[in-house]
């Protein structure tokens, strides 16, 4: 019998504040969760690193921060994604694991299977509502620590020939950046421009247009190319190309593209713009590089253009993206893992940005 199913403590990291690394404080004593009625207790076996566990740490989201996410910041009160966290918190929204326990309200074929688990939280009596949402890891705690507890719908089995850690690569990223496709209405006929597309999200919008049958142009660090031809992109692309228009051109034979999905913003936030066709569609779902940019209007009305932001999903994407996985219709890209007692250093690599594809962590 796992001893370790009647512990009432368990290793976690909890973010006990906003700020640097220090901030990140491991535990070997931490209280184990117990399910309520409606929840079940997962054994964490793997938890994906995202974008959101750096931005919280540091208080990025807080509108007195201008400037990218490797800036230094001050804590502030309203550095939680959507708002003040409370602390200690436990991040990590990217969890496979197998479910060891179940509430009384829980059906009770769910024990035992390995699961994955949507990050967006919701009020299940009003699912479809955005202002009852929350994040997995930020409005409550999440999977850098043995065990953790969900709601039961939140869960999704899976049967795929993938480890867990593999599994763990696609929650956030996958998930992100198919709402992003589908908010920008993405089809066939679309030719689509991809900034970071060596990082968790940039990837996925890489297989998950191709598998839209969309033509896909991958924006990236040079040293990173041969790793992405993996995921087989129409056109590569450096990072910054000093003419995007011309690169565009030379590469997929024409200037201009019908989308840009965006997780990078900042400097080159002007040459996405500019080189969408008339009546193209500008999706974003992050801003790495710098949330603050400046847009003449006229480009936006006279090009009658279309922006979208990509966030809250909704509550049938993350079932559709299981669909995904376990028909091998894309597939995960696992940068590196790290044991979970080593959450800093795995932070701080993916800080680094030079890999391509995600990192995560496993108890």
């Amino acid at each position: 019998m796992d001893k370790t199913m009647h512990a009432k403590t368990m290793q976690a990291f909890t973010l006990t504040g906003h700020g640097d690394m220090s901030k990140l404080v491991y535990r070997a004593d931490y209280p184990r969760p117990r399910p309520r009625a409606n929840e079940v207790l997962i054994r964490v076996a793997a938890c994906g690193l995202n974008n959101t566990d750096v931005n919280t740490r540091v208080g990025w989201y807080s509108k007195a921060v201008t400037g990218g996410t490797d800036a230094a910041v001050a804590p502030a009160a309203d550095g939680g994604w959507g708002g003040a966290l409370k602390f200690p918190r436990i991040q990590g929204a990217d969890v496979c694991g197998y479910v060891a326990a179940a509430g009384s309200d829980v059906p009770a074929d769910l024990i035992g299977q390995r699961v994955l688990v949507d990050p967006w939280l919701r009020d299940w009596d009003d699912p479809h509502n955005l202002a009852k949402c929350g994040y997995f890891g930020s409005e409550c705690d999440g999977g850098f620590a043995e065990f953790t507890c969900v709601d039961y719908r939140q869960v999704h089995p899976i049967t795929a020939d993938l480890s867990d850690a593999e599994l763990a690569t696609f929650a956030t990223a996958y998930v992100t950046a198919e709402q992003m496709l589908a908010r920008a209405m993405v089809t066939g006929a679309d030719t689509v421009l991809i900034s970071g597309a060596s990082g968790g999200v940039g990837a996925a919008l890489v297989q998950l247009a191709n598998r839209r049958g969309a033509t896909t142009v991958a924006l990236a660090a040079e040293p990173k190319h041969a790793q992405l031809r993996a995921i087989h992109p129409d056109a590569i692309l450096p990072r910054a190309p000093a003419d995007l228009r011309g690169a565009l051109r030379n590469t997929v034979g024409a200037a201009e593209v019908s989308v840009a999905a965006d997780v990078v913003g900042g400097g080159m936030w002007p040459e996405f713009i500019g080189a969408l066709q008339r009546g193209g569609r500008y999706v974003v779902a992050g801003a790495i590089a710098g949330p603050m940019v400046e847009l003449d209007l006229r480009e936006l009305y006279l090009r009658n253009l279309t922006f979208f932001g990509a966030a809250v999903t909704p509550p049938d994407l993350f079932a559709e993206l299981i669909k995904y996985i376990e028909r091998g219709e894309i597939r995960p890209l696992l940068a590196a893992t790290f044991p979970l007692q080593e959450l800093p250093a795995a932070q701080q690599m993916f800080i680094a940005k030079q890999q391509v594809g995600n990192i995560v962590v496993q108890p």
